[in-house]
């Protein structure tokens, strides 16, 4: 039996679990059940069981977007993880313009994601952009993104630092605060250098803030879609392709769905085992393991 004020709670996070419900355990589940049946326009469903998961694992193209998935997503996260460690921890010790540099910092997130990506693309066009023509002006050569999957995949990777860099530093900005000064107080009366101070106080008391915003990273950067379709549209001939993209094409350009249901919960069976990792991470750093 349940006590009145745990039921009262219960009955009061009701309604907020029945619209958890409807709007992604039940989606959730269907796109699973789609992932089992062939469909296409105007068909009906056709179970097919796992023949779809199959038909994907012996697509070379999904493993090509997977791969490029794997390391965009590594490269960016991590690359964006030191860049506002750095910045956090800069602000923390005093900047000069500090709230003119905080709004710098937090402009990407002021801007669309489709208009931020074409002004980028146009900033780095190999013709008329003002940041391509700078590059070669000073002996970098032609940057074609366009024609390289390389190049292009790593402009993505910088559009994608760039948007995302404000909800990373916040977080390790508001963890970096939330120290006790005194500590440092205490080091520095017992000798220790700024770096010792960095390392045996501020990396691992800030672990749990540095891993949830590595968590969170990882799985909007897995999804990444806007940056690689509005730059490349997976080209050429498919190389630049991520699995959001790999997943688009089949859903809407070709009809599949049922590839595109499998590929959507391969994409979040991924995503959930790479944020298993690091939970399990932060879980040994709180209990000090």
């Amino acid at each position: 039996m349940y006590s009145r004020p745990r039921l009262t709670t219960w009955l009061y996070l009701s309604p907020l679990h029945l619209l958890l419900l409807a709007v992604l355990t039940l989606p959730s589940f269907y796109v699973l059940w789609l992932s089992l049946n062939q469909s296409t326009y105007g068909t009906g469903l056709t179970w097919v069981g796992l023949d779809n998961y199959r038909t994907v694992f012996a697509d070379g193209y999904f493993w090509r977007a997977a791969l490029n998935t794997f390391f965009v997503v590594n490269g960016v996260v991590y690359v964006e993880l030191v860049v506002a460690l750095a910045l956090a921890v800069l602000f923390v010790s005093g900047v000069p313009l500090r709230g003119l540099m905080f709004a710098c910092i937090l402009m990407p997130y002021a801007i669309s994601e489709v208009v931020a990506v074409l002004v980028w693309k146009m900033m780095m066009d190999p013709s008329i952009g003002t940041i391509s023509r700078t590059l070669e002006l000073m002996g970098f050569g032609l940057l074609n993104w366009s024609a390289s999957p390389t190049i292009g995949l790593t402009l993505v990777g910088v559009i994608n630092v760039w948007m995302n860099l404000p909800f990373t530093f916040l977080m390790i900005y508001s963890g970096l605060l939330a120290i006790d000064t005194s500590l440092y107080e205490a080091a520095h009366i017992d000798g220790a250098t700024r770096w010792q101070r960095f390392t045996r106080i501020t990396l691992p008391l800030l672990v749990p803030t540095l891993l949830i915003a590595l968590i969170f990273r990882l799985i909007f950067a897995f999804r990444m879609f806007s940056e690689v379709w509005l730059l490349t549209k997976g080209g050429p001939a498919r190389m630049s392709e991520v699995l959001a993209v790999y997943l688009y094409e089949h859903g809407f350009r070709y009809g599949d769905f049922g590839i595109a249901a499998a590929t959507g919960w391969m994409m979040v069976v991924g995503s959930l085992l790479l944020a298993s990792v690091f939970l399990l991470a932060m879980q040994r750093s709180m209990r000090g393991a």
